[in-house]
C-alpha cells in the first residue's frame, strides 16, 4: 500500500508538471544554413574521429548527397600541402579552405529539453543555441510541450525546414495518461501508444516495481529506448541496480546509484524536517548523499560497477546542470549570462519555492562544500565506470539551474575532463557512445566513410582546451599582451547543410535584445537585489 502510495505522489508531481507546460510556438522555417551540396569538400582539416582515434591531419573529407564520401591525407604537418593528393574539384562542387581547422562528429546531447511555457523561451532560441555548439542530435528526454509538438519538430529538421538539431523524442512515463497507473497491463497499454504514436523512448520517475518491470518489458518488446531519472520518492525500494536488471538502459544523474551502493543502511540519512516538496531541502540533502555510499574500490563498490557494465548499461551523469550547488556565483556570473540569458529564462532561474531547479532560498557555504565533496565521489565512480569499459554520454539538460543551452553541453565536456575523462575520451563520449545508445552508430556518431555528414568545424585545437568550444570563446592574453577572445564553433554541419555559428549566435544575441526591450530592461539581465548599506 505504501508503495501504491509513493507511485500516485510521484503521478501527480508529474501530471502537475505537465500542466504547467501549454504548448509553445512552433520554430519558425528555416532562415540559415548553405546546402546541402552534391558534393562538398572540406579542406586541409585536421580529423578527430570520435572513436578515440587521435588526432590526423591535415586531411581533404568529401561529402556527396549528405553522406561522407572519402578522407584523404593530404600531406603532413609544418609543410605545405600535396597538391596532387588532393582530391579534383568537380562543377559546382563547393569548396571549403579550412587548413588547420579542426573536424569533429556532430555532438549528441542525450538530455536536452526544448523548453516551454515554463521557462517561456522560443523552440528557435535553444535550436540555434544547441547548433551553434555544434549539437547536431538531441534526445528530447520527456517530450514536455507534448509528443505531438515535438514529432512535428522531429519531422521539420528530418526534412531541414528548420534549423535544428536532429530530434529523438522520448515521453515522460505516464504522460497523457488520465490516471496512475495501478495494473501492470494499465503501463503496457500505456507503452504501446506510446509506440504507436511514434515515440521512441520513455522516460521514468519511478512507480511500485510491479509497474516498472512491466513497463520497461513492454519498452524492449516495442523497440523503444528508455532512461529514468530515479525519482527520491522511490529510490527506497527500487534502484539503479533494479532498474538495469529489469532492462532500463540509461540512467540520467546520478540518484539511485548511491542508493546501490548503501552499506550498513537501507535509507537516506534524511533529517527529521525533510520535506521533499522543499526544494532547498530536496537538493540541499541530495549534496550529502553520496559520502553515505560504499567507498571507492570497496567491494561493493566494484560489484556494482561491474554488473551495471555486464549489463551494457550507459550513464548519462549530466555534472552541469547541479554546478551551481557547488558555486552558485560562478553560475549565476557565467560570461554567456550578459548576451543570451533570455530575460525570460533568467527569471525562470531565480529563487522560487514553486519552481523546480530555483532552491535558493538560503543557499550556504556548506552546502557547497558539501556538494564539492558529492563531485568527487560522483566523478570517481564516472572515471572508474568507463576504465572498466562502461559507457559514460554526455547530457546537458540546460534550461534549468542557470545552464544556457549549448553552453552547459560545453561545459558538461569540461567536468568530464575534470572527472578524469581524457579529451579523446570525453570526445568518444559526446559522440559515438551517444550514437550507440540511440542505435544510430551506423549513421552519426563519427567520422568515416559512408557516414551522415553531421561535423563540428573548430579553429583552434578543444583537446587542448574545451573553452574554445564556448559560443563565447576563450578569453586570453595574445602576443601583443591584449587580452582577447578566440575561438568558438566556425561551422556545424548538419545533414550536410553549413552553419555558420556566428550567425546563429548573432540571432540568439538578437532575440535576448528584443525580448529584454519588450520587458523593459537594460542591457544585462543581472538583477540581483542590493546589498544593504
Amino acid at each position: 500500500m505504501r508503495r501504491v502510495v509513493k507511485h500516485l505522489v510521484v503521478m501527480l508531481l508529474l501530471f502537475s508538471f505537465q500542466a504547467a507546460w501549454a504548448e509553445p510556438a512552433k520554430a519558425p522555417d528555416r532562415d540559415r544554413g548553405e546546402g546541402p551540396f552534391q558534393r562538398l569538400i572540406l579542406r586541409g582539416v585536421i580529423v578527430v574521429n570520435g572513436e578515440g582515434a587521435p588526432a590526423i591531419g591535415p586531411m581533404d573529407v568529401v561529402i556527396e548527397d549528405n553522406r561522407i564520401a572519402s578522407i584523404e591525407n593530404v600531406g603532413y604537418p609544418g609543410v605545405p600541402i600535396e597538391e596532387d593528393r588532393r582530391p579534383a574539384p568537380r562543377d559546382g562542387d563547393r569548396v571549403m579552405d579550412l587548413e588547420g581547422h579542426y573536424l569533429l562528429p556532430g555532438f549528441i546531447d542525450l538530455h536536452a529539453h526544448f523548453g516551454g511555457d515554463e521557462q517561456g523561451v522560443p523552440a528557435e532560441y535553444a535550436a540555434k543555441l544547441w547548433l551553434a555548439h555544434g549539437i547536431t542530435t538531441i534526445r528530447e528526454p520527456g517530450s514536455g510541450n507534448g509528443l505531438e509538438w515535438v514529432l512535428d519538430h522531429q519531422r521539420r529538421s528530418e526534412r531541414n525546414l528548420i534549423t535544428a538539431p536532429r530530434i529523438v523524442p522520448y515521453v515522460f512515463f505516464g504522460q497523457g495518461a488520465d490516471k496512475p497507473f495501478i495494473k501492470p497491463e494499465e503501463a503496457r497499454a500505456w507503452v504501446r501508444e506510446v509506440a504507436r504514436r511514434g515515440g521512441q523512448g520513455i522516460k521514468f520517475f519511478g512507480a511500485p516495481p510491479e509497474i516498472m518491470r512491466a513497463a520497461l518489458d513492454e519498452a524492449r518488446e516495442q523497440g523503444l529506448g528508455t532512461a529514468m531519472h530515479h525519482a527520491q520518492l522511490d529510490v527506497a525500494h527500487w534502484n539503479v541496480m533494479d532498474s538495469a536488471r529489469a532492462g532500463l538502459t540509461t540512467m540520467e544523474h546520478w540518484y539511485g546509484l548511491p542508493e546501490a551502493l548503501f552499506e550498513g543502511r537501507a535509507i537516506q540519512d534524511y533529517p527529521s524536517d525533510y520535506n521533499y516538496s522543499d526544494e532547498q531541502h530536496r537538493f540541499g540533502q541530495a549534496g550529502r548523499l553520496w559520502k553515505q555510499a560504499a567507498a571507492p574500490g570497496s567491494e561493493k563498490w566494484n560489484a556494482v560497477r561491474d554488473e551495471l557494465i555486464a549489463l551494457d548499461f550507459t550513464l548519462d551523469p549530466t555534472l552541469t546542470i547541479y554546478e551551481a550547488s557547488r558555486d552558485l556565483m560562478r553560475e549565476m556570473n557565467a560570461d554567456w549570462q550578459t548576451d543570451y540569458a533570455h530575460p525570460a529564462l533568467w527569471e525562470f532561474f531565480q529563487p522560487s519555492r514553486k519552481a523546480h531547479g530555483s532552491y535558493w532560498f538560503d543557499w550556504t557555504t556548506a552546502d557547497e562544500i558539501a556538494w564539492k565533496g558529492n563531485y568527487r565521489l560522483w566523478m570517481q565512480f564516472l572515471d572508474d565506470f568507463k576504465n572498466h569499459g562502461g559507457r559514460v554520454t554526455l547530457g546537458s539538460d540546460s534550461g534549468y539551474i542557470w545552464k544556457l543551452y549549448g553552453f552547459g553541453y560545453i561545459r558538461e565536456m569540461e567536468l568530464l575532463q575534470e572527472a578524469g575523462f581524457h579529451p579523446l575520451e570525453v570526445l568518444r563520449s559526446a559522440t559515438i557512445n551517444g550514437a550507440q545508445v540511440l542505435k544510430m552508430d551506423d549513421r552519426i556518431g563519427s567520422i568515416r566513410p559512408g557516414k551522415l555528414a553531421d561535423l563540428v568545424v573548430t579553429e583552434y585545437n578543444p583537446l587542448d582546451n574545451f573553452k574554445v568550444l564556448y559560443g563565447t570563446g576563450h578569453f586570453r592574453l595574445n602576443d601583443l599582451n591584449q587580452p582577447v577572445r578566440v575561438g568558438g564553433v566556425r561551422y556545424t554541419i548538419k545533414d550536410g547543410i553549413v552553419y555558420d555559428a556566428r550567425k546563429l549566435l548573432a540571432d540568439v544575441r538578437e532575440m535576448v535584445r528584443q525580448a529584454r526591450s519588450q520587458a523593459g530592461q537594460g542591457p544585462h539581465p543581472r538583477r540581483l537585489p542590493a546589498v544593504p548599506e
